[in-house]
């Protein structure tokens, strides 16, 4: 799948703005992480961009819609394979991650909410200025973007073996190299 077909994907199944730029952000997330792991980055950029792509339509089903498409059209099977897992704990039947690229996307996928949630609550509203000081700061407070599931971040350093903190620089910097795209 090219980045272009990958897109449109997204953007044929996504009207919600807000989710489709979440997309984009776990997109350059893992192209990041991709590079730490020394891995195929358009292969995991192209995950990130479409893990989420049946979501709005069939938030029942996801990611089982997607996968379906995937194997209509013969995507290959890691990508397939990290769509399943990245819903381990929340789908039933999904499997539990197991390599690096699928760890990566499970643990990246909330950390962009959270991320985002930092940038909207300081008063310039822009990645560029956000640090991994003011994202750990919030970190503790579980009233603040309490739908992000923490726990699931947190693996990063027992299954991607990232302290947290580096991780979060990671991610950070990613976002910050698409904050136009992203709108902050």
């Amino acid at each position: 799948m090219t980045r272009d077909e990958a897109y449109t994907l997204v953007t044929s199944w996504t009207k919600n703005k807000n989710l489709v730029k979440h997309m984009l952000a776990v997109e350059t997330a893992m192209g990041a992480l991709a590079k730490h792991f020394d891995g195929d980055v358009k292969e995991w950029k192209t995950l990130g961009l479409i893990h989420d792509a049946d979501y709005e339509k069939y938030p029942d089903k996801h990611p089982l819609v997607l996968v379906e498409e995937l194997e209509k059209i013969k995507e290959g099977q890691k990508i397939i394979d990290a769509v399943k897992s990245h819903a381990w704990e929340y789908q039933k039947n999904s499997p539990e991650p197991k390599t690096k690229m699928e760890w990566s996307l499970y643990c990246c996928d909330e950390l962009t909410g959270f991320i985002v949630a930092v940038t909207l609550v300081r008063p310039e509203k822009k990645l560029s200025a956000v640090t991994v000081e003011n994202i750990l700061k919030k970190w503790p407070e579980k009233a603040f973007a309490k739908g992000v599931h923490r726990e699931q971040i947190e693996y990063c350093d027992e299954k991607l073996g990232i302290k947290l903190p580096d991780f979060i620089q990671i991610v950070l910097s990613s976002m910050q190299q698409i904050a136009e795209e992203l709108g902050l």
